[in-house]
């Protein structure tokens, strides 16, 4: 069975999303910056280039076979760059590492990539940012990495301090642009100053709704990098691109969002990583159930043990009950359903439900009191409403394609 037949089945099984009139596409249909290499082939040739980029910085090809059928081959960015001759000098690889297999927050060491032998950077660990030293000699950057479109997941926080090291260094910044999986809603509390981190840098809400190229705008134009510096930004966007619908993406954005309904539900679970509860790191249902002892006793259980995506997840090895969400129909705003629930089992177990790193999550301390005086959904949502139009004001100014929302 070709991967289109399997699209199709998969576009027959889900259909459309009735709550924003959202619909599956398929993703191919969409040119990639990458894919337009003719646009940004010219701005590297007799350069000296560096690459920020990870397994999911692939340029797709349709192949027509013989027998009438296509299949679709993946060629790596820094693969094709070197058939080009494209004189690409250093690669820096973000959380996950350049090949995409290191567990989130394992510390990425720097190192020779077995297939290039070009030298990988790390730019996640103690150096976040690329240093004077390791950008010695680059004469323009290029950015692909696959986001999807979250306040906490770190590629955006790579993109600043790119974006900071390449401006203090004058180097221009050449952003491919790729689509946003959850680019078709704006959700969650904006994140307040005191709580900024590496998991959460800039005043925007949880989901943002917006891609890579278009918030590295919102970076520039805000001024939030240090001391208000602006990169020498040249961006490359995509053809085609429909933020109406949900594009199922060709390869997995980190070991632990597997499939399209992980990185839907992603956004909502997410704050699970600042709580005892377990979204199923350790199994193969990684963002799409959540349990762990200290539930009440439940039909569904499921026991974390070290795969690929975590070497030594929550609860290795015991039983935790909890929900099945796999089959949940695509979400089109956050679901704080599951957090309360499950907040509400653990109260009065002894037990810590809360660790240090939710309120970085959340954005905010607020997100914690409101579950502690057992707010409804409603009314938390209800105290996110201003500033999440303040934000909806901000974004429009950044915007490469069409918006309703």
């Amino acid at each position: 069975m070709s991967k289109i037949t399997l699209f199709l089945l998969f576009l027959s099984l889900f259909g459309k999303i009735s709550a924003q009139n959202i619909s599956y596409k398929k993703y191919e249909y969409v040119g990639t910056g990458a894919s337009q290499y003719y646009q940004y082939l010219p701005m590297l040739t007799g350069k000296r280039v560096g690459v920020v980029t990870n397994h999911t910085g692939i340029i797709q090809k349709i192949i027509h076979n013989e027998d009438n059928t296509t299949t679709i081959e993946n060629e790596h960015l820094v693969d094709f760059l070197l058939t080009k001759k494209v004189n690409v000098t250093k690669v820096f690889a973000p959380e996950h590492g350049f090949r995409g297999t290191a567990d989130a927050g394992e510390v990425i060491k720097d190192g020779i990539d077995a297939k290039t032998k070009l030298p990988i950077v790390s730019l996640y660990g103690k150096n976040k940012k690329p240093t004077s030293e390791q950008l010695k000699g680059i004469e323009v950057m290029l950015f692909d990495l696959q986001d999807v479109g979250v306040r906490f997941y770190t590629y955006i926080s790579t993109l600043h301090y790119v974006m900071e090291a390449c401006a203090e260094n004058y180097i221009p910044l050449v952003i491919l642009d790729r689509p946003n999986p959850n680019g078709y809603y704006i959700d969650g509390a904006v994140l307040e100053p005191p709580y900024k981190s590496f998991i959460g840098m800039h005043p925007v809400p949880v989901v943002y709704g917006m891609t890579i190229a278009e918030y590295a705008q919102m970076i520039n134009g805000e001024k939030w990098l240090k001391n208000g510096i602006q990169c020498n930004l040249k961006i490359v966007p995509l053809k085609n691109y429909d933020r109406s619908v949900i594009y199922p993406l060709p390869i997995p954005p980190s070991p632990n969002l597997p499939n399209e309904t992980a990185v839907n539900l992603y956004p909502s679970l997410c704050f699970f990583e600042g709580t005892n509860i377990s979204m199923g790191r350790g199994t193969q249902w990684q963002f799409q159930i959540y349990g762990s002892p200290y539930l009440k006793k439940t039909a569904f259980t499921f026991t974390p043990k070290p795969n690929s995506g975590d070497k030594n997840p929550k609860y290795n090895g015991k039983t935790c009950y909890g929900e099945d969400l796999s089959r949940t129909p695509p979400l089109t705003s956050l679901n704080l359903s599951w957090l309360l629930k499950a907040y509400q089992q653990t109260e009065g177990v002894k037990t810590n439900f809360f660790n240090t790193s939710f309120d970085k999550l959340a954005g905010n301390k607020e997100l914690k009191e409101q579950l502690v005086q057992h707010k409804t959904e409603k009314e938390i949502k209800t105290s996110w409403k201003d500033a999440l139009e303040i934000f909806k004001k901000t974004r429009k100014k950044y915007l490469l394609y069409p918006s309703d929302f």
